[in-house]
This record gives C-alpha cells, structure tokens and sequence, in this order.
C-alpha cells in the first residue's frame, strides 16, 4: 500500500473539487437568499396601446404614389 501523504496530487485535486462544490453551494444559497428578499419591481408601468390598422387595396391611388 502506498503512503497517502506522499500523493500530493491527489489531495490537490480532492481540495479543488471540494473548493469547487463549496462555491457552487455558497452562490446557490446567497442567490436564493437575494431573490426571496426582493420585491418584484416593475421597471416600466403598462399603458394601454392603441393600433390603428389602415388597409391599402392594390387599386388606390394612395398605394400608387408611395410604390
């Protein structure tokens, strides 16, 4: 069997999957904390839109001038 502290490389690489998963979890927490605290804000107040639609038959002569 060999000497676990003469392995270095593994230690090195289980030190950064578990750096790695700590900060995966650290800013799923401190991401859910945020969202939770915040009230939703709308950025823009909705107005109601008015459409007008003007229909151009291909006989006008509005159509005419502008092709």
């Amino acid at each position: 069997m060999s000497d676990w502290t003469n392995l270095w490389y593994v230690w090195l690489i289980l030190l950064m999957v578990f750096l790695l998963l700590f900060c995966g979890v650290s800013a799923s927490c401190i991401k859910f904390c945020c969202r939770k605290k915040r009230l939703p804000v709308e950025t823009f107040p909705r107005h109601p839109c008015d459409l007008t639609v003007i229909g151009i038959d291909s006989d006008s002569t509005a159509h005419s001038t502008v092709t």
